[in-house]
């Protein structure tokens, strides 16, 4: 998904925190993120806060939460949702990243991952502490915070302006700054990056040339070296992310995202099979070897908006060794149904090949069917569907600053809109993870190993 946001700034309050009921169970000697959520400075961002070791207490809600779903299905329109499978929790203890090299926050993370997908799922937003839909660059401001009282559990955000022409953009100043941000109160951070043309000079969506990639990938070409400088810059960002305490910030990154897709000058209407991987390839060795950048993620991100087979998700497959994370981007409109049923899929498959899985991004825009709000979205279209997978986290697309309210580009909530109560519902049902919900991300559970 894609599209630019307005530079206008707009100074508004930060709303009072809620209060929500704390998902984990702490031990003797643990202490609470927070007692409440208060209202946060630039200053106060910086200082990270660490959280309680995971737990499986959830799981004994998980009965209860899954009859009153399924009861809301059946009196709801009729259609026939896969039944998901029962709570099992798996037993890996080890798991393998595409970097051996990888710090050791990037490893614990990807082990939570793992975890946090056994017994629920996180929240996340895209560019959800940099704007929302009637505010700006506002440090510590939130739409998901407005509604409910805490932040999303992953941060989503676009890295594409800080590697090709755009990367003097005074923005990159704040991209930098949410990011460390969400890491500094414990959260995931996520990637994707709507690339420039680097051969015709155009943006992401020029697929218009048919070599883009075979360019890229011929070593000493004007388009090779002007890409190897975009990488570079991408490099020089990670190395010098930091949080407070001083650790590099692991990012889950998703380079040449919806590649199924024919819109991108990386999609299937652009590049050959042998092309792609070729390209997937290249990036990882580059970045990894090359400019030995150890805390990224590596997360393929095929887009699928109808039911589809398994081959799907691994269309144009780079090979286990070169893929870290099982991502999936779902633009269906208001059909639990293909939600579930993919859903089923991407999680069988993350079992098989012992790698986390997660819905990258996904909504409807203005959250409205035929123009009408759609009210219950977050019950029937979101935690309905996910209950009873095994997928860690479910992204929305972002909330574009438009305080006029004069569009509906939109996919998340935010104060005022009729889906707060089924939002609601949402952020303190047992299976969701929002911030304050959330383990020690950065830290490697016991018993456990990443190679």
């Amino acid at each position: 998904m894609s599209t630019t946001h307005p530079l206008s700034l707009i100074q508004q309050p930060v709303q009072p925190a809620l209060q929500k009921e704390p998902h984990l169970q702490h031990h003797p000697g643990q202490t609470e993120r927070h007692e409440s959520v208060p209202q946060i400075s630039l200053g106060q961002a910086e200082q990270r806060v660490r959280t309680p070791q995971f737990s499986f207490k959830r799981l004994s809600l998980f009965p209860l939460c899954l009859l009153c779903l399924l009861l809301l299905s059946a009196c709801s329109k009729g259609e026939e949702i896969p039944e998901p499978e029962p709570p099992v929790v798996e037993e890996v203890t080890e798991l393998t990243l595409a970097d051996p090299g990888a710090t050791a926050e990037t490893r614990a993370l990807y082990a939570n991952l793992w975890l946090i997908q056994q017994s629920g799922f996180m929240f996340g937003h895209h560019d959800d502490l940099w704007y929302g839909r009637k505010w700006y660059n506002e440090p510590g401001r939130s739409d998901t915070r407005d509604v409910c009282g805490d932040y999303p559990a992953v941060f989503s955000v676009d890295l594409a302006a800080v590697m090709d022409e755009r990367h003097n953009d005074p923005e990159n100043a704040i991209r930098r700054r949410v990011i460390i941000e969400a890491y500094n109160r414990g959260e995931v951070v996520t990637a994707c990056a709507h690339l420039n043309n680097p051969l015709t000079g155009g943006d992401a969506w020029d697929n218009s040339n048919k070599q883009v990639a075979k360019e890229i990938l011929t070593e000493g070409s004007s388009t090779n070296l002007k890409y190897k400088g975009w990488l570079d810059r991408l490099a020089t960002f990670a190395l010098n992310l930091k949080g407070s305490d001083g650790k590099l910030i692991p990012v889950l990154f998703r380079p040449y995202h919806e590649h199924t897709q024919s819109w991108s000058w990386w999609g299937s209407s652009c590049t050959t099979q042998a092309e792609f991987i070729n390209l997937w390839r290249f990036t990882v060795t580059y970045l990894r070897d090359t400019k030995k950048v150890h805390n990224l993620i590596y997360a393929i991100s095929p887009q699928l908006d109808s039911v589809q087979p398994r081959d799907q998700l691994l269309f144009r497959w780079p090979g286990n060794e070169w893929v870290d994370f099982l991502g999936m981007d779902c633009y269906h409109g208001l059909n639990p149904v293909t939600l579930t049923t993919n859903l089923h899929t991407l999680a069988a498959l993350s079992r098989e090949l012992k790698k986390p899985c997660g819905v990258t991004e996904t909504g409807v825009e203005g959250i409205q069917r035929n123009g009408v709000p759609e009210a219950n979205y977050w019950t029937q279209q979101i935690l309905q569907p996910f209950t009873g997978q095994k997928v860690s986290m479910v992204v929305m697309w972002r909330n574009k600053y438009d305080p006029s309210e004069s569009g509906s580009h939109f996919f998340s909530v935010f104060k005022g809109h009729a889906s707060e109560a089924s939002f609601l519902q949402l952020f303190n049902s047992p299976l969701s993870y929002f911030s304050d919900d959330l383990p020690d991300m950065y830290q490697m559970p016991d018993e456990f190993r990443v190679k």
